[in-house]
């Protein structure tokens, strides 16, 4: 997860926050107030100001120095834990809320939901957020995606609900359920190449293909009227660890 420390200040900036009321529904899932919050994967904060509003004792996991750092400054009553999930040492006895913002993809598949499972307390819940970027205009959307292939075919989206049909076919948890959330977010050309240049695909590109998509979305958004909407999807998981409780 450490791709993104080169553009930790431009990912702050840039990159859109989470619905506030997320938090409630966390609370709400969970049947109150969690003893303790770990997330997996802060970055620089964008999952724990969400998580902050729930007023529980904070853990943030982030292994990348330039991402903590912004991090530790947002939030200086956080505990910052400098390493991997994988290398984290839950408490004894668990946490009551183990959190992760757009950071699940970058755990190993084949480990995540049980490593997750065991750094939970009994009944206590798992709760992954994050934010799909797709486009409020087809014609605009089809555009982009047509010159991002150009530049490299071999990129391919995950489905829209991966991460929930990952938690539900490990089976690591019950009562799965998601939420969704929904916003259309315009952008005008230097904020939406921004946002570009923060996405993962785009930092493990070479330097020259980097420039290629810069100029071809450039020239797109110039085409559009300097104007992207996109329509930012918020998908929020839970699960529950250990016991079984009604769900809502």
């Amino acid at each position: 997860m450490d791709v993104f420390g080169s553009v930790a200040d431009l990912y702050q900036t840039v990159r859109p926050g989470y619905p506030p009321e997320i938090a409630d529904e966390i609370v709400a899932y969970h049947g109150g107030r969690p003893a303790s919050v770990v997330e997996i994967g802060a970055g620089t904060g964008k999952g724990t100001e969400v998580l902050a509003r729930i007023g529980a004792p904070m853990t943030c996991i982030e292994p990348d120095p330039r991402m903590a750092a912004l991090l530790a400054a947002r939030f200086p009553d956080v505990r910052i834990h400098a390493s991997t999930f994988e290398r984290w040492m839950p408490p004894a006895g668990g946490v009551g809320l183990l959190a992760c913002a757009m950071a699940w993809h970058w755990l190993a598949p084949a480990t995540r939901n049980a490593h997750a499972r065991r750094a939970l307390a009994p009944g206590g819940t798992l709760a992954i957020f994050g934010n799909r970027y797709d486009y409020a205009d087809p014609d605009q959307g089809a555009a982009i995606q047509s010159a991002l292939h150009r530049i490299d075919p071999t990129v391919r989206e995950r489905p829209a609900d991966w991460v929930h049909q990952d938690v539900v076919d490990h089976g690591r948890f019950v009562n799965v359920r998601k939420e969704v959330y929904r916003r259309d977010l315009p952008l005008d050309k230097e904020r939406y190449l921004g946002l570009l240049r923060t996405f993962g695909p785009y930092l493990s590109r070479s330097p020259e293909q980097q420039q290629r998509g810069l100029t071809a979305l450039g020239k797109l958004v110039d085409d559009f009227g300097g104007i992207v909407v996109l329509d930012l999807r918020t998908t929020l998981v839970l699960g529950r660890a250990g016991r079984r409780t009604h769900a809502r």
